[in-house]
């Protein structure tokens, strides 16, 4: 048994979806594992990871109005250290999630066939962001 770990950085355009699927498939394949399990961290408090559909960008737009709704700026926070889409970042994080685990088998992701990895930027404005990857299997 193998294990294997990084920390890849990615940067954001501001709030929307970022598609990391192919830099992680890249760095999967530069390890030579075959099968395992891949574990993906967003080291942010305001910046989420999810697997979402990438063939209708659509899907993408949806998501993203339907979490405005759900935590719109605005709002009577108590937190705004760092402006109005502050504390709306944070509460987009903790419901779309910061890690995820992928089954690699044959030394691919087990992903579906319409499913992308994303990175998600709540915050408005563009930001460097790090993702912890690990990786354990043969």
């Amino acid at each position: 048994m193998r294990q294997v770990s990084t920390i890849l950085s990615f940067e954001t355009s501001g709030r929307g979806f970022t598609d990391i699927t192919r830099a992680m498939a890249r760095w999967l394949a530069e390890t030579g594992v075959s099968e395992g399990l891949l574990t993906l961290l967003c080291r942010h408090t305001s910046a989420s990871l999810l697997i979402q559909e990438n063939a209708a960008p659509e899907v993408r737009t949806d998501l993203a109005d339907w979490l405005d709704r759900l935590a719109p700026e605005g709002g009577n926070y108590a937190h705004d250290d760092e402006g109005p889409d502050d504390m709306p970042a944070h509460l987009k994080a903790t419901l779309t999630g910061v890690n995820l685990q992928i089954p690699v088998m044959s030394g691919r992701m087990a992903l579906g066939t319409w499913q992308g990895i994303y990175l998600a930027e709540h915050r408005a404005m563009p930001h460097h962001r790090q993702i912890a990857v690990h990786l354990i299997g043969e």
